[in-house]
């Protein structure tokens, strides 16, 4: 994929609805959350991510701008806009600290896609247009596929989240492709069959998983 372009392109769609939503709108899928601190917490994760592949460790830390629009959105536009240029210049097998298995500056092109694709989607939630949400089903898919090899196992490491009870089969309608999250669980494996999208958003707890792996995935959190 075309990372980069991908991430300039959905930033800059991150930054419209800054700059146009009532910033004091909660955030639906991020309860307790305004409009206004969903930005400064997609601001914050851009500038820390600059950080790991420039300063090559996890240390990174930007005073906030503040909640109101100019500042907010400024300081939005300048992070997104250095993670893009730092990325751009340096190559994805450069070295960098990164949470995965390879610590290779390549891993932020990917994760930083994904976080600002899903935060546009809470960012749309609360000023009510998620109609507008539409990320390729193969960059959809991807995410599936970095909640099952990366998310899940690390939240499981961590000990954030107990293990999965049963494996959970995702089915990307659209797609024809599936994959197996948790195989190695003991239980009687559970099938989510839909579109690539909407498997994202069941994952990340954005929407609500639905038939015996809703049963599955609610006793584990799977991302967070």
């Amino acid at each position: 994929m075309e990372w980069i372009d991908l991430l300039e392109d959905t930033t800059g769609r991150f930054a419209e609805v800054l700059t146009t939503g009532d910033l004091a709108a909660p955030v639906p899928t991020c309860p307790g959350w305004t409009l206004a601190d969903l930005g400064e917490h997609t601001r914050w994760v851009h500038a820390w991510a600059a950080h790991a592949v420039t300063d090559g460790n996890p240390d990174g830390d930007t005073p906030a701008p503040g909640h109101e629009r100019e500042p907010l959105v400024a300081g939005y536009r300048a992070a997104a806009a250095h993670l893009v240029d730092v990325l751009r210049r340096t190559s994805p097998d450069a070295p960098a600290w990164a949470f995965g298995p390879e610590t290779r500056a390549g891993f932020w092109r990917r994760r930083q896609v994904h976080e600002v694709t899903m935060h546009l989607y809470d960012a749309l939630a609360a000023v009510g247009r998620t109609d507008s949400w539409r990320p390729a089903p193969e960059l959809a898919w991807d995410g599936v596929d970095e909640v099952a090899t990366l998310f899940y196992p690390r939240q499981v490491r961590l000990g954030r989240s107990e293990p999965l009870t049963a494996p959970v089969r995702l089915v990307a309608t659209d797609l024809d492709r599936s994959l197996v999250l948790a195989p190695d669980a003991a239980g009687e494996p559970v099938e989510l069959a839909a579109p690539a999208t909407r498997l994202l958003l069941a994952l990340w707890g954005r929407v609500p998983a639905t038939g015996p792996a809703a049963e599955v995935l609610a006793r584990a959190s799977v991302t967070s």
